[in-house]
């Protein structure tokens, strides 16, 4: 059986420059808003800024990605990344037992296949704020420009040599 989930997704090379740990691309992944949790408003600077601004978490690396697409994944990789994601619970953030961990986890990609509404390959974006009620977090949709917005760059002639 398959279900939809979130996966990351590079288009330039510019996640390796804005966060300090990029995801590489094709991982799983989730917004990960948690991992901003004990942060002030005034620790939040340079590339940790960064990655609370736009950043999804990708479950391989624990880096971070700009993009992420709608994919299918089976059942048994949402088993291991929920998996990784327990682990990571456990052994960054201390979580009291991997019981307790893998259902926050299991929460966590639940709640990022609940993103994936679109299409197969629908690209997203994510906007975090921190705003007087606390974090706010908007996803958007990545639409490609309009067909006729491209100029044509060569044609395709036949060789007569």
């Amino acid at each position: 059986m398959t279900r939809r989930l979130l996966k990351t997704i590079r288009l330039d090379g510019t996640d390796a420059r804005v966060f300090e740990c990029a995801a590489e691309p094709g991982e799983w992944a989730i917004p990960g808003g948690f991992a901003f949790a004990d942060d002030s408003p005034d620790g939040l600077t340079g590339k940790r800024l960064q990655a609370f601004r736009c950043g999804f978490l990708g479950l391989g690396s624990f880096g971070w990605s700009t993009l992420v697409t709608v994919a299918e994944a089976s059942d048994a990789a949402f088993d291991l990344a929920e998996a990784a994601l327990a682990r990571h619970f456990v052994e960054t953030y201390g979580a009291p037992t991997l019981e307790e961990a893998t259902a926050a986890a299991r929460a966590e990609l639940e709640f990022g296949a609940g993103l994936c509404e679109g299409p197969i390959n629908t690209l997203l974006r994510l906007e975090r704020k921190l705003e007087e009620d606390g974090v706010i977090e908007r996803f958007r949709v990545v639409k490609p420009a309009a067909a006729q917005n491209h100029a044509r760059i060569w044609d395709l002639t036949e060789d007569d040599g």
